[in-house]
This record gives C-alpha cells, structure tokens and sequence, in this order.
C-alpha cells in the first residue's frame, strides 16, 4: 500500500472479492478508506463480568460460560428460524437467542457444546428465563488468560450501520483486518490532512491512532479522543476548500457599482414612507460596500419571513441601475415572481416607468418573463432585456434559457435560494459579460455554523429584526384526534376574523383532483377533516393509510360547512397562470374572505389584511416550512394567528415538532430543531438536506465551536499559502474530497 494509495486500496485486496462486493452493493464501501471511514454508529456497554447465578435485568453484561447445547426452531412456517443457546458457568444457566437464517447458521457452526467463551449483551426475560438477543461474544481457547478476559469485558462494542446482508460483526471483523493490516506496513502512504503543527498545537491524535481507537476503543476516553481527531478532518479540509473558494473569488474582475448622487436610489428613498430598520441599513450598506468593489459580491441575505428583504434587495438593484446596469431577480414560482413585480412596481411608481410618458425623470423599467407568457408580451420582455431599456428584470426559470440576453447584467438576486440548484444560479450569472454581483436570499434562517459550513464561500448579512408596523402571531396546536372541539372552534375563529374585516389562509399538503393525484386519493376522510373528527388507527402522524388532505376537498366541505356564506377560492400550483394571478389579485383586493391553497403561498405573498391561518395535516410539513407559511399572516397592524391542526397523537415526535412551532417565532431556533432531525445532506453535493452527507463525524449544530475554529485555521493557512504547496497532503485530501463533481459544484456555487 505504498505511494499516497493506501486508502484508496479496493477492498477486495484486504477483505477477498465476496465481501469487498457485498460491502460495494450495500454499504457503498469501495476502498479502504471507505470503510475507515464507516464510523461505529454507536458503542454498546459490555459490563464487568458478570456470574450467571448474578445477572441483573436489564443491565449490559460480559459473562464468561460454556456451551452446553443448542436447538434450531422455525416458525411462520419455516421461513423464520431461531437458535437458542444454553451456557453454563458452574452457578446458573442462560440463553443466548438469534435470528436470521445467515446469521444463525453462522453461530450454530460456531458455538458447539464444549466450547468456551465470553459473550456479552443486555439481560432480559423472555418465558421466565433469562436471556441475551444477539450477543457480541468471543471464543476462548485453552491457553487464554484472565486477562484476555478482562480485556474483553472492559471494552466498548462498536455497533456499525450495517445492512441484512453484513451484519455489524462482520464489518468489525472486516475493519479489525484493514486496520492489522495498514499496521503491518506502519501506516505506509497514509495521507494526513492536518499540518503537524496544527495537530499538534492542538493535542490531537495522529491519525493511525486515531482510527485505531475509533473502531476498536479500549475506553470510552478512547472515543472522546479518536472522534476529535476526525471531526477536525472533516470540518479543517472542508473550510480549507471554502476558503480557497473565497480567495479565487476575490480575484475575479467585476464592474463596480455605485449609487450616482441624485440619481434613482436616492430618489427612491425621498419618497419611502417610513424609515429603514437598523437592520436594513446595516445590511444595505454591507451590500453597497460589496458592490462598490472591483470583484463580484457574493453575499447571504437571511432574514425572519417579513423582515424585509425585498425591500433591501430593491435598493441594491437600484443602485445597479444608476450606473446603467441591469439587475435579474430570479423566483421559484410564478406566483412569486409576479408578486414580487407587482409590489416592486407598486414601490417604485412613476420610477418604474422610465421612457415611457409620464414616467420620472430618473426612472427605470421593471420587466416581468415566466415561462407562460403570452408570444407578444415575451418578445417585449427580451427586448426589453437585451436592449438594456429593463433596469430591473423578474423572472422564474425562463430567465436562465438561452434566448434571454442581456445589454449589462450587473446584479443577479436569486430568491429562495434552497428551490434552485447551483447550475440554475450559474446559468443565470452566466449572462453578464464580466461575473456580476451575486446576492442570494432566503427566508429560512440558517444557524450560523450551518451558513458557515454549507455556504461557507458567500459573506452573510442577516436581518433580526422585524419592520415597525409587523404584528405578533399566536400560534396554537389543534389536536383533533384528542379534542375534536377544538377544530369546530378554529372555523369558528376564522368568521371571527372575517367578521371583523380581515382574511383567512386555510393550507393543505395536496391538491386533490383525481387525474394527477391519483385514484382512491380524493377521499380525505380521517381525523383533521374540514368539518369534524373520525377515530383513526395510533400513530405518529395519525392515520398512515389515509392520504393527506387535499384543497378541493376541504375547500368544498369548508363552503358547504363551518365556513358557509363567507366568499372562498381555491390555489394551487396546476391552475393557469392567469387564474392564479386572478385569485391572488382579488385575495389582495380583499374580494376573497378564506384562500384554500397549498404550499404556493408559501413565500413572497403579502396580503397585509390576512390575519389567520388554519394548516390541515400541519404534522406532514417540516418545520421551516411552517414557519415560512405561518409568516403569511400578522403582516399589517392586526395581531396574526396561525392553528396548526393535526390528528398526530400525543407524546410522538410529530406532535413535538407542532408544539415546538407553537412554542416560538424565532426562525433561527426552528431552523436549528429543523436541522437537528433532517441532518446537513451533502454540504458539498448537489443535495441541500436529507440522506447523503459528506459529514460523517462532524455535526454542524453540535460542533459550532469546532467549525469556527477550523474556519479560522483554514483561511489563514490559505492565505499564507494559497496553492497549499507547504501542505502536500492536505492538497492530496482536498483532492480526494472534491471529486470531479463536487469541483464543478463548488466552481459554480
């Protein structure tokens, strides 16, 4: 394993083709280094031995007794088999059971009458016996002695994520023959990412040791150190990447932009009828400061839902605009993008009609382009694109097709920014005959450690304030499965609401029409029904056999129901564009009392009047995204409300998710539960959240301090030392860190 291969050896060499396929198929564990890095999911107790006349139940144990029998069952008809062990030491009996046919057939080969050994597990009571379920044991031979034994005993089990086809002590023993193995050759061509010094400097383990102690722990403190060693692997090669990304960023040419004195921005601001939070003029000038300089902006904008984002989004690019410039604003959604034209014309007035007669002085064009456009209005709005005559240019996707030019594209603003990918953001910057400014947006507020790990190369600005004028929102559980009154009583508050002038959300997870849902599908029966409650089966999210409830059905049971008399209209992403942008234009009139809709307003609608919001099935949302729709209400100077109604059952983890979302409005704090149960994703793939991660030891939420700390370290490496030549190994880490597509991403990002 000599060279800079010896983690990236196959595993057939060390483990033979059998295991080295199966551990490739299930695990996708295809090198050594791959199953190094295959941490113990956790670490079980063994116990200090234990006599078997002296066994306490419940209670991890290490025994060390003698075979004396075995007997192989079956049942469900000879398709499940068990072996049942019975040991002895002299002073008691005890059973050892295992299931799975592969498994069994391996221990019953094994463990023959006679034979001695250790074996350790928890202790439970099954018929009146005492018995240990699948217990880690070891095999004695003659010779062995007390303190073998002891060994044994003392030591934490490592427990691997493992699959039906590897068991966890199987990918052990695999893992004990690499490490042997890797020791025989004294660790040759192991690369070591962490410079000495800073190892050093900080007493952590070298890494032999480190993965010694992490898979095959003599004590607990053991853990503790080998577990800090790789977390400043995972969290140092990551910054180091990010700081890298930032400093060829910073390399880049851009055309600088500044706001001309008595030009459009400083018309704009004469006409605000109100004064800028704190927040919005600390975060303006951060963003005025970037785009005055001669490399592009790369900048987070967080901010609570309402704090007004827009609003400082709108300065900048009228701040593009005085230079000449052209500033693309690109939305998930039509309905978004549409109202984010709509408010932003509406903000600008005569400044928005520059050109045109009876437009100001200094003004500009504000152009909309999605993807449903009429051919007439489309062609007015490329041509107002690329002849430059549109200052600012709003769009969805259609922004990023071939056919859109531009005449000088000087800022992109990517709202949302967790609905695009990075090609999308590439696409579009792409546009601009020098890189333009970027400033990327979202109203899901990201903790800190997690801004600075997943999009560790933009700066961050964050608004923490709301606008003067925003209201409080309540925001209340209905249990319908525990209190079914407390539903007649939501609709019930919701006339409340629409008798005293105001509007109403009602937000369900599902469309609801058969052609695209489904058969079977439109039946919304079930306990969070629109009109009352059923008994439905326990369960953590209620009923799983019921499908979640749709807006046409609950729109009509509303209007033939508890909501009868008061003027309701559905939304949803398959209606026209036209009809959407319809129903919204009147929802904002205040000509609709109740919007059934789904997740569409979810972000960018501002209707100031629509105070309460009723989300049916609220356990099948995640938490930021209730969070982002509760935001819907509590816009103008009426206190909102927000009833999160659910049949979930008490105790279970949905219904303390929906107390949590009740329980405060603080995003950061919601977005940091959020994270905890969905974990990173791949925080340098193209996956935002969920399943695959890059991050096998490190936890951005539990290791803030560590990621700082590896963040400081890693951008003053790079600085003294950009193309990491002092650190070979560490450039041979990054290496293998960044494969080909996550270099793409990152060179895109």
């Amino acid at each position: 394993m000599g060279g800079v291969t010896a983690l990236k050896e196959p595993l057939a060499k060390s483990l033979g083709g059998t295991t080295a396929k199966v551990m490739a198929a299930h695990l996708g564990l295809h090198t050594v280094g791959d199953l190094l890095h295959h941490y113990p999911r956790r670490y079980a107790e063994r116990g200090e031995l234990t006599r078997l006349s002296d066994l306490p139940l419940d209670e991890h144990v290490t025994v060390v007794a003698e075979v004396a029998d075995t007997r192989l069952h079956t049942f469900n008809g000879g398709r499940g088999v068990r072996l049942e062990v019975t040991l002895t030491d002299g002073s008691g009996r005890l059973r050892l059971v295992f299931f799975g046919r592969r498994a069994v057939h391996h221990h019953e080969r094994v463990l023959l009458p006679g034979r001695r050994g250790m074996f350790a597990g928890k202790v439970s009571m099954f018929n009146r016996s005492l018995q240990l379920s699948h217990p880690a044991y070891e095999l004695l031979d003659e010779d062995d002695d007390a303190g073998r034994v002891e060994d044994f005993a003392g030591r934490p089990l490592p427990l691997y994520p493992a699959c039906k086809q590897l068991e966890s002590w199987r990918i052990a023993k695999s893992v004990g023959v690499v490490l042997d193995s890797l020791a025989a050759t004294g660790w040759d061509g192991l690369v070591d990412p962490l410079p000495g010094s800073l190892r050093t400097g900080r007493g952590l383990l070298p890494l032999p040791e480190a993965f010694e102690k992490v898979h095959r722990p003599r004590t607990r403190k053991d853990i503790t150190e080998a577990r800090s060693r790789l977390k400043w692997d995972e969290g140092f090669v990551l910054q180091v990447a990010l700081a890298r990304r930032r400093a060829a960023a910073a390399q880049l040419p851009a055309v600088p932009r500044r706001p001309a004195a008595g030009g459009l921005l400083h018309a704009f601001d004469g006409r605000l009828p109100f004064s800028l939070t704190g927040g919005q003029q600390r975060v303006c000038e951060e963003i005025f400061a970037d785009l005055a300089a001669d490399h592009p902006m790369h900048r987070l904008l967080q901010g609570e839902v309402g704090s007004g984002k827009t609003l400082v989004a709108l300065r900048a690019m009228l701040a593009v605009a005085d230079t000449g410039g052209q500033s693309a604003l690109l939305a998930p959604t039509e309905v978004l993008a549409q109202q984010h034209h709509r408010s932003i014309t509406e903000m600008l007035g005569d400044l928005a009609e520059g050109g045109l007669l009876g437009g100001a002085e200094h003004g500009t064009r504000v152009t909309l382009l999605t993807g449903s456009m009429g051919a007439r209005a489309r062609r007015q709005a490329l041509l107002d694109a690329a002849t430059g005559e549109a200052g600012i240019v709003i769009g969805t996707h259609a922004l990023i097709e071939d056919v859109v030019a531009f005449h000088d594209l000087g800022l992109v603003v990517v709202d949302e920014q967790h609905r695009f990918g990075v090609e999308q953001r590439d696409a579009l910057r792409a546009k601009g005959e020098r890189p333009p400014h970027l400033l990327v947006m979202t109203a899901t507020p990201i903790p800190r450690t997690v801004a600075m790990t997943v999009f560790g190369d933009l700066e961050t600005s964050v608004l923490d304030e709301l606008p003067r004028g925003r209201s409080p929102i309540a925001s209340h559980v209905v249990p319908v499965r525990d209190k079914p009154h407390y539903l007649t009583r939501a609709w019930e508050r919701v006339r409340e609401e629409v008798a005293n002038g105001h509007q109403a959300y009602v937000v369900c997870p599902r469309i609801g029409d058969d052609a695209n849902d489904g058969p079977g599908e439109r039946a919304a029966s079930g306990s969070a029904t629109a009109g009352g409650s059923d008994e439905t089966e326990d369960g953590d999210g209620g009923d799983a056999q019921r499908p979640p409830l749709a807006v046409l059905d609950v729109a009509a049971r509303l209007a033939e129901g508890p909501l009868d008399g008061l003027r309701t209209e559905v939304l949803h992403g398959r209606m026209a564009p036209e009809a959407k942008d319809d129903v919204m234009r009147r929802f904002a009139a205040g000509e609709v009392d109740v919007l059934v809709a789904t997740t569409v307003i979810e972000v960018g609608v501002n209707v100031p009047n629509a105070t309460a919001m009723v989300i049916m099935d609220a356990d099948r949302f995640g938490v930021s995204q209730l969070h982002q729709l509760r935001g819907r209400v509590g816009r103008g100077s009426a206190p909102g409300l927000c009833l999160l109604v659910t049949d979930a059952p008490e105790g279970g983890s949905a219904r303390a998710r929906l107390a949590a979302v009740a329980g405060t409005t603080d995003g950061f704090e919601l977005s940091r539960i959020d994270l905890e149960q969905r974990r990173e994703g791949d925080v340098l793939g193209q996956a935002q959240s969920g399943g695959r991660s890059s991050l096998r030891m490190l936890a951005v939420i539990d290791d803030e301090e560590l990621i700082a700390e590896a963040r400081a370290e890693a951008t003053a490496l790079v600085a003294r030392d950009p193309e990491l030549t002092d650190s070979p190994d560490l450039r041979t880490a990054l290496d293998a860190l960044l494969d080909a597509d996550r270099e793409e991403f990152l060179d895109k990002g």
